[in-house]
């Protein structure tokens, strides 16, 4: 008997591993290396202190918007090819030059887990420096942009991992979805259309404020209406450190918008400066503002940070983060 049922086991354990092979859907790749925003960019020394080079600083080492010091859109580490090893094709994010005449056609091939998990390589393909020029000016914003997503998609896979479900309800109640914010973040106020979520340590603070108004029979989404509903909403909610000082926004830089669609949701984004009336703290913020499903509300995300002691990059790209795991509640997969 006992060894019948030994027999049954080992089945078993051999019927289990042959359904998980099954249900393999490639070989199991290690986990990426590398600190967040960084870039190896694989390229040989003449053509990185060259015009090709100087292209690709161009388009993802320019200056981040609206933050107070200048800080890279990404830093950039320059690999020869021949120095590319299995250490460094475990990094998050791969840029290769490949000129070769050889090649069967040139473009921008973007590819995912080449080598590791969660990865993302773009890949310039060309048959010569002029045609490696080309391809990356006609890459523009793409290519930054699909680094960026990168970056966004592990912050947001680490909320989901670590999220703080206590959240949930004040966000649904107020947008009618849901929004991953990991651990630490707590609720700091909440009203029938105002909502208040952060993470605040000894010098940084990171937050997320949630609102909703009333929208116009036209022009929602102009920069002037979205600032003015925005500078109403938070000099009523949310106050600086002294009597009769609150959040407004800096008129010292204009604020920008652009349209945007993610995840089949169509948003406003605006981008710009927040200071308190009446004292000296300030920083970047970033909103995204969209229709209620009834059309009725304008809902705005919003996150903003203050840091001042550090650089603030990294710190904004984690909580914008958050501002992009926005999901309606029937689609919560």
């Amino acid at each position: 008997m006992k060894r019948f049922f030994t027999l049954w086991a080992l089945a078993a354990l051999v019927l289990a591993l042959t359904g998980c092979k099954g249900k393999s859907k490639g070989p199991l790749l290690p986990n990426v290396s590398g600190k967040a925003g960084e870039i190896v960019v694989v390229i040989d020394k003449d053509n990185w202190e060259g015009n090709i080079g100087n292209k690709m600083r161009e388009l993802l080492a320019s200056d981040c918007p609206y933050l107070a010091q200048r800080e890279p859109l990404f830093s950039l580490a320059n690999v020869p090819p021949g120095s590319f090893n299995n250490m460094f094709k475990m990094h998050r994010n791969i840029l290769i030059l490949n000129i070769n005449p050889q090649n069967q056609q040139s473009g921008m091939v973007y590819k995912k887990d080449q080598w590791a998990k969660p990865q993302s390589v773009a890949q310039v393909n060309a048959f010569d420096e002029e045609g490696a020029l080309e391809v990356l000016s006609g890459a523009g914003e793409q290519l930054s942009e699909f680094f960026e997503q990168a970056e966004r998609d592990r912050i947001i896979a680490n909320s989901i991992l670590y999220e703080e479900l206590t959240l949930r309800d004040p966000v649904e109640k107020l947008t009618g979805g849901i929004l991953h914010f990991p651990s630490g973040y707590k609720l700091r106020k909440t009203t029938g259309d105002f909502v208040w979520i952060a993470d605040e340590k000894q010098y940084t603070i990171q937050t997320v404020l949630l609102y909703r108004y009333p929208a116009l029979p036209a022009d929602n989404f102009t920069m002037e209406n979205i600032i003015a509903r925005r500078n109403e909403v938070m000099q009523a909610n949310v106050p600086g450190m002294f009597d009769g000082t609150y959040m407004t926004t800096s008129t010292a830089f204009e604020p920008v918008t652009r349209s945007l669609k993610f995840h089949g949701r169509d948003f406003m984004e605006t981008r710009g400066f927040w200071e308190v009336e009446g004292d000296f703290m300030g920083g970047p913020f970033v909103s995204h503002s969209f229709y209620s499903p009834d059309g009725k509300d304008i809902i705005v995300l919003e996150a903003f940070v203050y840091a001042p002691k550090y650089d603030k990059r990294q710190y904004l790209r984690q909580v914008e983060s958050i501002l992009y795991s926005f999901e309606w509640k029937n689609n919560e997969k």
